[in-house]
């Protein structure tokens, strides 16, 4: 399968896929791998939920994924995996970490300022 933009691939999907698994009790659970991959095409292009294609299902199954993923800790666990996975096939160069280098700068009220002094 070719995958779509922002799509995961099936190496990358066989990858992180038991992290995704269904919980043991109630609805029998949809395709995790659809509904990854409508969150990944969400975060890529930081449309609003409402926006996602038809393709991925309903907004709300995704949203309600993603929010219960985030909150069990699934999304942190699939990315240690692919970390650990990643630094003992050498592909990780310890020396070169950033998680976030970008800058905001706040105005100075927001840093305890007083107004117009």
């Amino acid at each position: 399968m070719i995958p779509r933009r922002h799509e995961l691939s099936d190496n990358e999907w066989a990858r992180i896929a038991d992290h995704f698994s269904p919980a043991r009790t109630g609805r029998p659970p949809g395709d995790a791998r659809q509904r990854v991959n409508a969150i990944l095409w969400i975060l890529c292009t930081g449309a609003p939920w409402r926006d996602l294609p038809e393709h991925y299902g309903p907004w709300k199954t995704s949203y309600t994924s993603f929010s219960r993923w985030t909150a069990r800790g699934v999304w942190k666990a699939a990315v240690d995996d692919l970390l650990v996975g990643l630094d003992e096939a050498d592909n990780i160069d310890n020396e070169l970490w950033c998680v976030d280098g970008s800058v905001i700068r706040a105005h100075r009220v927001a840093a305890g300022a007083l107004r117009g002094g």
